[in-house]
């Protein structure tokens, strides 16, 4: 099976003025081509650093990830913003939103970016919105939106473009079940039509039976994986 992501023997040590943090001690980890990967584990367990550094935004210590047979890490910073913006789409927790955008305009942001015509933006960012059942306020601005709702507008915007990559940190957590699993089904639908790569950093239990495998990292390493069959049977 083709590997999409190959992170290889990675550490990553944070400094601060008198105390050395070792976030990730070694990890070996390989994602596959359209695959849904969940990285699990409590919180400071290393997750969001492993991601970070899938997408370049953080450089490791020791080791290399490799991307699209890219080894992203040994890219200027330039190159890295030009990789991520042709192969990579973001799901952030903090939603990165534009406040003085509409909930339509800051999902079709990426499409513009990438120059295409506006009316073709706005078609395919009104159907996005409304597989998520926010057509309907496609012109309010940011404010007038719940958490869960931005949540769901950042997970379209990171959607949008169908990267080969999708990476997303804590997409489910401000939802409901029934929203969180909409999201879900979602995601699961675009892995399959656009044949995208997913790694999805997640604490909620609700959404393991999406997940093609799942590992689970504690303390900087990898502590177990489960494959679609056990997830499934975790899961219900």
């Amino acid at each position: 099976m083709k590997r999409t992501i190959y992170c290889e023997e990675v550490r990553k040590i944070f400094h601060s003025t008198s105390v050395a943090f070792e976030a990730l001690k070694g990890i070996t980890l390989s994602v596959h081509e359209n695959e849904l990967l969940m990285l699990v584990g409590p919180s400071g367990a290393g997750k969001t650093t492993l991601l970070s550094i899938m997408a370049g935004i953080l450089s490791p210590t020791e080791g290399s990830c490799t991307v699209l047979d890219e080894d992203i890490g040994a890219l200027a910073e330039e190159e890295k913003t030009k990789f991520r913006g042709e192969h990579i789409g973001f799901v952030f927790q903090s939603f990165n939103l534009i406040p003085t955008l509409s909930a339509l305009e800051n999902v079709i942001v990426p499409l513009m970016i990438d120059g295409i015509p506006e009316k073709s933006a706005e078609t395919r960012g009104l159907e996005m919105l409304d597989l998520l059942g926010l057509a309907d306020r496609a012109h309010e601005l940011p404010t007038a939106f719940s958490g869960g709702q931005l949540q769901r507008l950042s997970v379209i915007r990171g959607c949008i473009r169908k990267p080969k990559i999708v990476l997303c940190d804590e997409p489910t957590s401000f939802l409901d079940h029934e929203n969180g699993v909409r999201v879900m089904e979602l995601m699961k639908a675009l892995q399959q039509q656009d044949q995208t790569t997913q790694v999805i950093v997640t604490h909620d239990p609700r959404i393991f039976s999406f997940a093609d495998r799942i590992v689970e990292i504690d303390d900087g390493i990898i502590k177990k994986e489960e494959t679609k069959n056990s997830v499934r049977s975790a899961g219900g």
